[in-house]
């Protein structure tokens, strides 16, 4: 019992002298984001009162009255066959932008990812594969570097010019308004950074949650204020414009790799490279657009925390490893003071994980009473901006996911902490390893998954502009249409019956808004069997037809675009994932005729 109550004394002694150095470490942090949020405030009252000095948001007549350059997305990959069609459709189908092409970097051994590209390709003459010379996987800025080798090739063969380079990955969903805001934007400046954010989860996926905590903080706050402040904007790999121009200055400085192939966060390592170069930089601000929608990149990060671990690893050892040691600590006094923010974490991160012991501590024992005066006053000091800084999160969040999510936020901090300091500790021991041994870093990939069919319905881009856009109908029989159209009836069944549009070329243009295939079936060409493996009545209710079952899949046509209602009646009858297929109302019902 004395020996028990002699360790508890002996541990408070160091808890109570932890206190002070503690306290001292995350004050110096703690002002250091005061600052930042003094010069977020200052920006925000300057663009409220002067708009034209600042990045405030074009609107529709600047955008369409801005020229029109030709823009290449590059999309590197590695084994993404599961997501990649889909990201390609989607995009494809909702960018509101004719003047782009799609270049897709696979490698020779990654024969599956190539096919769902090729698959693609065939479709959209705008989609191109660009294969690697050698096996993957290799790093991301490898990959990147050959996909920009490709367009080049491209160019010299159809005697084109890409103006414009902008970076994206596998799972993202680009928003509608993107590429019209980098155009826009690449007028003035030779890089530009558009806002990404974490795609909404429910309240009780604590990791994903997160990333949604950070980011929708960081790119409100922090990358808004950093050219401000005479800092370099970083690139967060997706949704990044580049300039023509500037990757060719990247190019001639680094033999030819405007990508730097050993560098983990190549993107992080560009925003810097072109600072230097003198380049023109500009972070694009989080701008709404419409009643609850954002101009930003959308995507799901890690949802557990192994995968988050691994993705984080990669962050720190990139950022603020492998850059420590590749640029060191030279520039400006302010390009070294971002230097500093990004590179804080390795100390922070740990600390953070130290205070929130210190402080659960404290609580259950109430060492408090015993702690000298002064440490205390130190510590009401750092808790009070710890509450500022929470505070200031929940703000953010909740103006871009809402009330709700944002109560969270105190919560996801604690786990933040865990998640970041262990991140911190694997990162050292990588980047110590790799070093005492010679050997090169190790690219972390991250696993990616795609959005649900509700989430990308927000972003489909009107019938009506894609059938103009098509060439199916001319922008005058549009407007009459719309102007004629009894309410009620859908705007393509009106030109349709007024015979301005043929049914095929109809179910064409759906087929693009919706990201679904054309069926082309033929009754004899399916078995019984499986046009019977679903209740009759289910099938005429909701206009179904099943004609081929394989590889855990039942493959459905219906003239209607599937509903969440109709997918969760589906799970009541069978396990196969169902896929679902266009086919125009004449040849459904010569289909239902004979086979049901």
């Amino acid at each position: 019992m004395g020996a028990a109550w002699i360790d508890g004394y002996v541990i408070d002694g160091y808890v109570v002298a932890l206190l002070v150095p503690l306290a001292g470490a995350i004050l110096v942090s703690g002002i250091d984001d005061l600052l930042i949020d003094a010069a977020w405030l200052w920006a925000w009252l300057k663009e409220l009162f002067r708009p034209a000095a600042s990045l405030f948001p074009p609107g529709p007549r600047q955008l369409e009255a801005a020229p029109r350059r030709l823009i290449a997305i590059f999309v590197p990959l590695w084994h993404e066959d599961a997501v990649i069609a889909r990201m390609l459709e989607h995009n494809l189908a909702s960018i509101r932008y004719a003047e782009l092409h799609i270049f897709v970097g696979c490698y020779p051994n990654d024969v599956a990812t190539q096919e769902a590209v090729r698959s693609v390709a065939r479709r959209f003459s705008n989609v191109h594969l660009a294969v690697c010379p050698h096996d993957g996987p290799t790093s991301k800025a490898d990959c990147l570097n050959w996909v920009y080798q490709h367009m080049l090739l491209s160019e010299e063969e159809a005697g084109i010019r890409f103006e414009i380079v902008v970076t994206h990955d596998a799972e993202d969903l680009i928003h509608p308004e993107e590429l019209r805001w980098i155009n826009y934007y690449a007028a003035r400046y030779d890089f530009v950074q558009t806002p990404v954010l974490p795609l909404r989860t429910s309240p009780f996926e604590v990791t994903h949650g997160v990333y949604i905590d950070e980011f929708a903080e960081y790119h409100t706050r922090d990358m808004t204020v950093r050219a401000a402040l005479g800092g370099f904007v970083p690139s967060c790999g997706v949704g990044t414009g580049y300039r023509r121009k500037a990757l060719e200055r990247l190019a001639e400085t680094s033999s030819n790799h405007v990508f730097e192939p050993e560098a983990l966060t190549e993107d992080y390592d560009n925003g810097l490279r072109l600072k230097r170069l003198g380049c023109t930089q500009a972070f694009v601000p989080i701008a709404p657009h419409g009643a609850s929608d954002f101009v930003a990149t959308r995507e799901f990060f890690p949802r557990n925390f192994r995968a988050a671990l691994r993705q984080r690893t990669r962050w720190v050892m990139g950022i603020s490893l492998q850059s420590w040691q590749k640029f060191g600590w030279r520039g400006s006094p302010a390009e070294i003071y971002w230097l500093w923010r990004d590179r804080k974490g390795l100390l922070a991160n740990p600390l953070s994980m130290v205070a929130n012991f210190v402080f659960l501590y404290g609580l259950a024992t109430n060492i408090w009473s015993r702690a000298p005066v002064e440490a205390m006053r130190l510590a009401e000091i750092t808790y009070s901006l710890l509450a500022l800084r929470t505070a200031v999160r929940m703000a953010c969040v909740a103006r871009i996911y809402g009330p709700w999510l944002a109560l969270g936020v105190p919560v996801r901090a604690v786990y933040a902490n865990v998640l970041n300091s262990a991140a911190t500790v694997e990162a050292i021991r990588r980047f110590t390893w790799a070093r005492l041994h010679g050997r090169p870093l190790k690219w972390l990939k991250t696993e990616h998954a795609y959005s649900s069919r509700s989430v990308l319905l927000s972003h489909k881009r009107p019938l009506g502009e894609i059938l103009t856009g098509g060439g199916y109908v001319s922008t005058g029989v549009l407007n009459l249409a719309l102007k004629s159209c009894p309410p009620g009836t859908r705007l393509g069944e009106h030109l349709v019956r007024n015979g301005k549009l043929a049914m095929r070329d109809l179910y064409d243009a759906l087929s693009f808004q919706q990201g679904l295939p054309l069926a082309q079936v033929e009754a004899r060409t399916v078995r019984p069997q499986t046009a019977r493996s679903l209740p009759e009545a289910l099938l005429r209710r909701w206009q179904l037809i099943p004609f081929r079952a394989a590889d855990g899949a039942l493959f459905l046509a219906s003239p209607e675009p599937p509903t969440a209602e109709l997918t969760t009646a589906l799970s009541q009858f069978t396990k196969l994932e169902p896929r679902f297929h266009l086919l125009p109302p004449a040849e459904f019902e010569t289909l239902t005729a004979a086979l049901l």
